[in-house]
């Protein structure tokens, strides 16, 4: 078997480091969009009266089902994160402002 050069597999690895980098990015960039959204659909139907006894309890069912559904990283904190994070930054298009730096960054 030939062994190709060092450059060229130098090549390769920085081409398969780069695209996981870029994946990683684009990752971060989808869930950066998720929590806001997650935590902005809470924000409206739960907390946008004066409901917080009632708030605090579907929060706490919703993590369950989430976590039952999906694993690990939807804790009742999790989701308070991410209400806290769509109340900051109400805007949709800061969001997006944001999540497209984020992308913009590696390239």
């Amino acid at each position: 078997m030939t062994q190709p050069t060092a450059a060229f597999e130098q090549d390769v690895i920085a081409l398969i480091q780069a695209a996981k980098q870029q994946a990683a990015v684009a990752v971060n960039a989808e869930l950066t969009l998720l929590y806001w959204s997650v935590g902005q659909r809470i924000h409206e139907e739960v907390l946008g009266g004066s409901r917080a006894d009632y708030g605090k309890q579907v929060i706490a069912w919703l993590a369950q089902r989430l976590t039952t559904l999906f694993g690990k990283g939807w804790s009742k904190a999790q989701l308070s994160y991410c209400i806290k994070f769509a109340e900051v930054f109400s805007d949709i298009k800061i969001v997006h402002a944001v999540r497209g730096q984020l992308i913009t960054e590696v390239e």
